[in-house]
Formats: C-alpha cells, sequence, structure tokens
C-alpha cells in the first residue's frame, strides 16, 4: 500500500485533494438542460469506479497485509459498517451541494457548504484523533468560518431575490452540516480495531453512497427542491458528454478523497480534511473566473468576495502551521 513518508509529499497530497474537491463540479456546470438528478447517477458510478481502480494499483503495491484484499478481509465488519455509513451521509450533503449549485452557482454553494463542513468535520474528527496544534486548527477553523459569512453576503448582493437567496443558502447550509459528519465516521473505520486502510475505507465510502442514491436520489427526483420532478427517461436520452462528464467528476472526487485520507496516515485526518476543504477557494476561483457568476456584482460584493478569499488563505496558512507544530 502506497503512503507518504515524508511532510513535502503529504502537503502535495493535501494540496491535490484541495483541487480536486474544488474542481470537480465543474463537470456539472459544464452540462446543459440535463438535470443534476440525472447527472447524480453518472457521478455516483463514477467515484465507485475510480475507487476499485486505486485499490487495486496504489492501495496494493507491494501485495503485502496492508493491501487492500488483505486489509478487508481482517479488517472488523463494524469499520466497514462506519465507512457505509458515512457514504451515505455523504452523499445526501452532495446531493444538496449539487442542488445548491443550481440554485446559487458554483462560487457561492461551495464556500457556504464546505466552510460550514471544515468547521464540523475538523471538530469531530480532532475530538476522535487528536493531532495537530490545537490552537491553530481553531484559529484556521475560525477564519474558514468567517469567510463563510462573507461568502454569503456578496451572494445576498447579487439581488436574485430575497425569498431564492434564502432557499439557496439554507440548502447550502444543511449540506455543510451533514458533509461534516460523514468524516468522523471514515475516522473511526480507519482508527478503530483492525482498522480498514484508506483505499479500503474510499471503497466502502462510495459504495455507500452509490446504494444510498436508491433512497436520497430517487427522493428528489420525485420531490425536486427546484423544477417539476423528473423521471429516468432523461437520463437515457442525455448526450453522451453528460454521461462522460458525470463519470469524469467522480473520478476527480474520488481522486482527491483517496488522497486525503492517505495523507491522514503521516498527518492525522482532522489536519488532512481541513487543508483538503479549502477547496471553496478553489471553486469560486472557477465560479468568478471561469463562469462570470459575479460579472453583474456591485463593488460591495466584490469585496466581500476579496476578503473571503483573504480569510480562506488565512485559514489554510493556519491549518499547514498545525500540521509542523506537532
Amino acid at each position: 500500500m502506497f503512503s507518504p513518508h515524508s511532510i513535502g509529499l503529504a502537503l502535495s497530497m493535501m494540496i491535490v485533494t484541495a483541487i480536486c474537491w474544488g474542481s470537480w463540479a465543474n463537470t456539472f456546470k459544464g452540462v446543459k438542460g440535463y438535470r443534476f438528478e440525472l447527472f447524480y447517477w453518472d457521478y455516483a458510478v463514477g467515484i465507485f469506479l475510480a475507487s476499485l481502480v486505486y485499490a487495486y494499483t496504489l492501495g496494493s503495491s507491494g501485495h503485502d497485509f496492508s493491501s487492500f484484499a488483505y486489509n478487508v478481509h481482517f479488517a472488523d465488519l463494524s469499520n466497514v459498517g462506519w465507512a457505509l455509513l458515512a457514504g451515505a451521509i455523504f452523499n445526501l450533503a452532495n446531493l444538496l451541494l449539487v442542488a445548491g449549485i443550481d440554485m446559487a452557482g458554483l462560487s457561492t454553494a461551495f464556500p457556504v457548504s464546505i466552510g460550514i463542513a471544515l468547521v464540523v468535520g475538523v471538530v469531530l474528527s480532532y475530538v476522535q484523533q487528536p493531532q495537530g496544534n490545537l490552537a491553530m486548527l481553531a484559529a484556521g477553523v475560525t477564519c474558514a468560518f468567517v469567510a463563510v459569512v462573507l461568502d454569503g453576503k456578496a451572494y445576498g448582493e447579487l439581488g436574485v431575490g430575497r425569498g431564492k437567496s434564502r432557499k439557496s443558502i439554507a440548502v447550502c447550509v444543511v449540506s455543510g452540516v451533514l458533509m461534516g459528519l460523514w468524516a468522523p465516521f471514515s475516522t473511526r473505520a480507519l482508527t478503530h480495531g483492525n482498522a480498514l486502510s484508506p483505499y479500503s475505507v474510499v471503497v466502502f465510502l462510495t459504495l455507500g453512497a452509490l446504494l444510498s442514491c436508491f433512497i436520497w436520489n430517487l427522493y428528489f427526483m420525485q420531490n425536486p427542491l427546484a423544477g417539476e420532478p423528473v423521471s429516468f427517461g432523461g437520463f437515457f436520452s442525455a448526450p453522451v458528454s453528460g454521461h462522460v462528464l458525470g463519470l469524469l467528476g467522480g473520478f476527480i472526487w474520488t481522486t482527491g478523497t483517496v488522497f486525503s485520507l492517505v495523507a491522514a496516515s503521516y498527518s492525522g485526518v482532522a489536519t488532512s480534511y481541513a487543508i483538503g476543504q479549502s477547496a471553496p477557494m478553489i471553486a469560486a476561483l472557477w465560479g468568478i473566473f471561469a463562469w462570470k457568476e459575479f460579472r453583474n456584482a456591485n463593488s460591495r460584493a466584490k469585496r466581500f468576495v476579496a476578503l473571503m478569499f483573504g480569510f480562506y488563505m488565512l485559514a489554510i496558512l493556519l491549518v499547514a502551521q498545525a500540521i509542523r507544530a506537532t
């Protein structure tokens, strides 16, 4: 099983995590006329297939007792259950995040949702596995929360209508709380008893996500947050490019998740998760410069966005320093 053996490599993997987590949603933004509920089936299949690719390549290098097959055979069944549960929770959170992107845009939904997830996830993961300087982690989390507030205020300046604005932000907030809850369950699977390896955790995490689509996604297809109910007919009539982009989005997200959990074996889950959750800054850059979501924004909105970037950058620096201070 491949794992990092230096702080430089671990940090590099965490940075790749942030880029992947902050970039995969561009695949949804790139499809036209393809409802997010249908796009998500492709995405869910993509994350699971990618997890198997990593498990049987990087996760099986060496062919020793740390390899994927051996690890799954000897791991506690309860840890498999925790990883599946983490996947089901993540999936509901991520469905709400994609809905938020559909409603509010990439540069708003991502910072609000994932910023809240950072606060919840880092705190709960640190309680389970206290690695990293607590004061610096706390300061980084505080800066991330301020960045969330600033991004919400920037979105409020776009003049989209108070009702729509509140609903969009509410969806993102609920997504963020749920998104922060899956990390502690995956942490438990990584750290208790005969633990799962990072590669094994991602396989069962993504399997739990895929299986839970038959609950969460079917519900949203019949009871959409916006628009009319949608049937599977739209999935089968969608262009090939829509399916390819959905699968690609899944591969990108899983790459980030594998790198995050593998790096956590060196730095601790709380620190790795926190740096990975700087992804909103990447997503906001995509939303602002690639998708022009703030092109008609007033000067107040632009100031709030600039401050948001500043606080997220400070959060990343504080959390990175927390590793070195361990």
